[in-house]
């Protein structure tokens, strides 16, 4: 009887624990459709998305390629290395995701490759919650990234809190510009 009280809280313990990141619908192991690991040239969307063989962020289409130095090239969507966030929000936004997966690739293919994720947020909140908040917006990118293949010793996660704004200003435009993490990759 008590095995079936524990079995029974523990599947309802796990049903509750929904990702708060949305895996590909490419295949049940969320994992790129395209099967060739080689870390050469690779053009194309994660997930099929994108027009012609490219990604599109924040109105703008980009290449995609895994090559070494593709996070260096302002044509490339891995160049784009920040996330942002809502408002008191830790979910990586639908536009966004696609870029966080695309990053979590390039780890995988490039096991000498290291980043630190650095979680920010507004100035708005106690400046505990705020270490909180900036702390659960790294994680939830580490996690999605390592979702797609990269190595937890690949990823190190700072959380800033409201200490080092990208922007200054005490209006929404500026604080829809704080909310994010940022992707710091080693050299």
């Amino acid at each position: 009887m008590k095995l079936k009280i524990f079995l029974l809280a523990l599947a309802v313990t796990l049903a509750a624990c929904e990702p708060h990141v949305k895996p590909d619908s490419n295949s049940a192991a969320g994992q790129n459709s395209n099967t060739d690991t080689t870390p050469g040239a690779q053009v194309g969307a994660i997930s099929g998305g994108g027009i012609d063989g490219a990604n599109v962020l924040e109105g703008k289409q980009y290449n995609v390629s895994y090559e070494k130095g593709a996070i260096d090239d302002p044509a490339n969507i891995l160049y784009n290395k920040i996330i942002y966030f809502d408002f008191d929000s830790s979910d990586i936004r639908d536009d966004y995701v696609e870029l966080v997966k695309h990053h979590g690739k390039y780890l995988a293919l490039h096991a000498d490759a290291s980043i630190r994720l650095e979680g920010h947020t507004d100035e708005r909140g106690s400046r505990e919650y705020n270490i909180a908040l900036a702390d659960r917006r790294a994680q939830a990118v580490k996690k999605l990234l390592l979702f797609q293949g990269a190595s937890n010793d690949q990823i190190t996660i700072i959380s800033y809190g409201e200490e080092k704004p990208a922007v200054l200003g005490h209006d929404e435009e500026a604080w829809a510009l704080n909310r994010r993490a940022e992707i710091v990759y080693g050299k």
